[in-house]
């Protein structure tokens, strides 16, 4: 079975968590989510490849992190917007959205 490893900067979390409201280890858990969506960061992509992924742990987040060696990164989480929920749950247009087990 596949590890996946996570990390991230513990300031930049403490940042995250009082902008809003979500840690990074709760963000991890959108990665075990077998019907997690995500999408390549075209907009934040100039210096790494940064992703968009939506998954459901207790909510619908949405976290942007980059791959660096054998680790995830987060680079930010927050609960979804509800335009994001209904992609999510299948009711909106996909905008480049895709399920990652399809």
């Amino acid at each position: 079975m596949l590890e996946l490893v996570f990390e991230w900067d513990s300031e930049k979390e403490q940042e995250n968590i009082k902008e809003h409201g979500v840690d990074f280890k709760t963000a991890t858990r959108v990665f075990f989510d077998f019907f997690r969506m995500e999408r390549h960061d075209d907009d934040s992509s100039d210096k790494e490849d940064r992703w968009q992924t939506m998954g459901f742990f207790e909510d619908v987040l949405f976290v942007v992190y980059t791959e660096r060696s054998d680790a995830i990164r987060i680079m930010s989480a927050r609960v979804a917007e509800p335009f994001e929920r209904r992609i999510y749950h299948g009711n909106s247009e996909i905008h480049g959205w895709q399920r990652v087990n399809p």
